[in-house]
């Protein structure tokens, strides 16, 4: 009975500490308070700010530049990723053991290792840095999960298909890995839009900002604009809506 309560007790206390920043920032989005913890009375004013173009053109740019970035990022990491799944798929034995394990290394590498190996390599092939690197950067470290994520549906086709390989492509594999596919996509995305360290380390030194970036230089000033938490707000639920969306087709899928 104990080992019960503290066991849920653990689960409780860890989505707390998981959620509760969040619920704040939440909580703190109908207020206009320029700093956070201090409430002035609620209001939808900086929602309205968010949606009625009351945002500093800086703060756009990086919006923008985040959502493109990230669409981008996911749209090429799902192609490049449905491509290496397959391929790994049809290894057999040890290179398949191989190329699963090399696969992981990526997804087990600290955000800040992987972009000063991306900035190592992009100033030692003498690319400039900016939009395209950071497009590059994503996508490197995007791909694997599209591949996780596409695996186990490649491991669910039957083993004998009786289709030339373009037949077998349309009719049989891309229809049967799809749910995957789009899992992907969305979990590129965003780890896209959610990325700081690699972005940091390649977006140079032209002006280019993400949110995160632009968050991050935003505080170090003293303090973040107040329209950022009906952002970060509104970012949450949009996520929070693509999951429950994608876990319903899964289990809807699964019922079939």
């Amino acid at each position: 009975m104990m080992k019960k309560f503290f066991a849920q007790a653990y689960v409780w206390i860890l989505l707390i500490i998981l959620y509760a920043p969040i619920l704040i920032i939440a909580i703190y989005s109908f207020t206009e308070a320029k700093v956070l913890g201090n409430w002035t009375g609620f209001s939808f004013n900086l929602y309205r700010n968010v949606f009625s173009g009351g945002l500093n053109n800086s703060l756009v740019r990086a919006i923008e530049n985040t959502l493109s970035i990230g669409l981008i990022s996911a749209f090429l990491s799902t192609i490049l990723g449905t491509i290496s799944a397959i391929g790994i798929h049809n290894l057999r034995g040890r290179k398949r053991k191989v190329m699963t394990f090399l696969n992981d290394i990526p997804m087990l590498t600290p955000d800040i290792i992987t972009g000063i190996s991306l900035f190592v390599l992009f100033v030692a092939l003498g690319i400039s840095q900016g939009y395209m690197t950071v497009v590059l950067a994503h996508v490197s470290f995007c791909t694997p999960y599209v591949i996780l994520s596409i695996m186990p549906k490649l491991r669910q086709l039957p083993a004998n298909i009786y289709a030339t390989p373009s037949q077998a492509m349309r009719k049989v594999i891309v229809p049967q890995i799809r749910p995957g596919m789009i899992s992907g996509f969305i979990l590129a995305f965003t780890l896209s839009i959610d990325d700081f360290a690699v972005t940091l380390f390649t977006k140079g030194n032209g002006g280019l900002e993400t949110l995160s970036t632009y968050i991050y230089a935003d505080a170090r000033k003293g303090g973040l604009t107040p329209e950022i938490r009906p952002i970060m707000t509104l970012i949450f639920i949009a996520v929070l809506i693509l999951l429950i969306i994608i876990n319903f087709r899964s289990i809807k899928s699964t019922k079939k």
